[in-house]
């Protein structure tokens, strides 16, 4: 089993432990189009995918009107490079590799609830994080 697939499942399976939906893409390029029909709460994005990479797939949510709000976080290696990149771009929070799954819980549930425990008024999405790529 691929490194990548091995990654989503451990995200999906310590969020829905939480009672948190999770849509899985295997790249940004089918991120974009599952954002778009399930429109989600929140994104997860691994910096190396193919076809679309998760920094330009981070810009691209951010360009679209539809989801320029949509919290989105980075779970990868985390390189100076990656940071600021993402930062540039208006990532919202970076997990590094390997992830602490107590930290992932509590920075989807910080960004999805917002800083008062409530649903960011982001349309009315069931609460869900889709993740692309490792």
């Amino acid at each position: 089993m691929d490194d990548n697939k091995v990654i989503r499942q451990l995200i999906r399976v310590n969020l829905e432990l939480e009672g948190i939906e999770v849509v899985t893409a295997a790249d940004g390029a089918e991120c974009l189009e599952v954002v778009h029909q399930v429109r989600p709460d929140l994104v997860t994005l691994d910096v190396v995918m193919p076809r679309l990479d998760g920094l330009r797939t981070a810009a691209r949510l951010r360009t679209d009107p539809r989801t320029s709000h949509l919290p989105l976080v980075i779970v990868s290696a985390c390189t100076q490079y990656e940071i600021e990149s993402g930062l540039d771009v208006g990532v919202d929070a970076f997990l590094a590799k390997p992830f602490d799954p107590g930290e992932l819980v509590r920075v989807v549930q910080r960004l999805i609830l917002g800083p008062l425990g409530r649903v960011h008024e982001a349309g009315d999405a069931e609460p869900a994080a889709g993740h692309a790529g490792g």
